[in-house]
């Protein structure tokens, strides 16, 4: 599938800009068909299962509001034609078709993938300027926005408001994006966006988890462990710290016990896996009522031509297990073969590779599991 680079080229994108600079990319879909308006948007965020905001301002005092959904249709009532912006996260994962929007972003490593946000703006509806910590594709699909960047930037947060906003924001750059047109931002970079008309935004985000994150999964994931991941120990201990010291022997010790788990290579890697194939996950999957097929009737399914979907909220990534692979959906990992991962991994594109034992055990714990729906 082509990707919405252009003339630039994967190469160049990423040598010049990946994590480096913003990109701004005239006519990126330059044939955009989207399939949802701000009505259907609007539809959406009335779902208990979606997460949505809106935000309204700034008023004449320069006031905002945040709330949270979902909404009731009365919400929308009296917003008036201006000032207003709303906000819907996942959208790819309530309406299945917009994955093919994502497809276009292959380019880049899938497990880094966050989401699709759509949001709908009146003109002059804004969530302030502020900086993310993550990239960006910004794509307009309907009406124009303006975009206002800066590198450098105070970053004082505003008080007195209910979002993360810059609390001053002097613009280096700024450019007007019409249908089509699309603006990456790499993380750290301050951005502000206005709607010049009522406009339609897609925002495609690329997860980057935090030391945080990752320390505070990794004890999670030991508590689960066998042994927990070792415990304390000083057999040859000298006694002569201070009353109370922790002295350097200790440190050092310490230092270990929380650094070998991570040169356990293959068990770094599951634990990685693991972590970022349930990293952001909105909603756990299950699995339809009424049972799920066996191994044999679904060789029979996949004989007869029959197809199978991921779950709109799965996440999955894998590893490379010795000649084998370790497949990862929501948490959990199964053994298979490299084809089969690559296979779940890329959206079940075409005819499944040729299934092991081991292969058909995989797919029918994830069928079971729900993370795969036979269709």
């Amino acid at each position: 599938m082509a990707t919405p680079l252009g003339d630039l080229g994967i190469g160049r994108f990423l040598g010049e800009h990946w994590q480096r600079a913003p990109c701004l990319l005239r006519g990126a879909f330059p044939d955009l068909d989207f399939p949802l308006d701000g009505n259907d948007l609007a539809g959406l965020a009335c779902e208990p299962l979606a997460e949505s905001r809106l935000v309204t301002g700034p008023d004449a005092d320069g006031n905002w509001s945040l709330k949270y959904g979902p909404f009731e249709e009365s919400d929308f009532d009296g917003l008036g034609e201006a000032d207003w912006t709303l906000l819907v996260q996942d959208v790819e994962k309530h309406y299945p078709p917009l994955r093919e929007l994502l497809a276009h972003f292959a380019f880049l490593p899938g497990w880094r993938l966050d989401d699709l946000m759509l949001s709908f703006a009146a003109p002059g509806g804004s969530v302030g300027p502020h900086v993310d910590q993550y990239d960006v594709f910004l794509l307009q699909v309907e009406g124009r926005r303006r975009w206002q960047i800066a590198r450098d930037f105070d970053p004082a947060r505003r008080e007195g408001v209910p979002l993360d906003m810059l609390a001053r924001f002097e613009p280096e750059e700024e450019w007007d994006l019409g249908p089509g047109d699309m603006l990456y931002l790499p993380p750290g970079v301050a951005h502000h966006g206005v709607a010049l008309d009522p406009c339609l935004t897609c925002s495609v985000g690329f997860r980057a988890p935090s030391a945080a994150d990752l320390f505070l999964a990794l004890g999670e994931w030991l508590a689960d462990q066998p042994g927990e991941g070792g415990r304390y120990t000083d057999p040859l201990l000298a006694g002569e710290a201070l009353a109370g010291e922790i002295d350097a022997a200790a440190l050092a010790r310490f230092h270990e016990l929380l650094t070998s788990p991570l040169d356990d290579t293959p068990a770094f890697g599951h634990f990685i896996g693991a972590f970022l194939s349930r990293f952001r996950q909105a909603h756990e999957p299950v699995a339809p009522p009424g049972g799920t097929p066996d191994i044999s009737e679904l060789d029979q399914h996949l004989a007869a031509g029959g197809e199978i979907e991921t779950h709109p909220w799965a996440r999955f990534d894998w590893v490379a297990d010795g000649e084998h692979a370790r497949l990862f959906a929501s948490g959990e990992g199964h053994s298979c073969s490299r084809k089969l991962a690559a296979w779940v991994c890329g959206g079940l594109e075409g005819a499944p590779p040729p299934l092991d034992s081991r292969d058909h055990r995989c797919l029918e714990a994830l069928v079971r599991g729900g993370q795969l729906l036979v269709a």
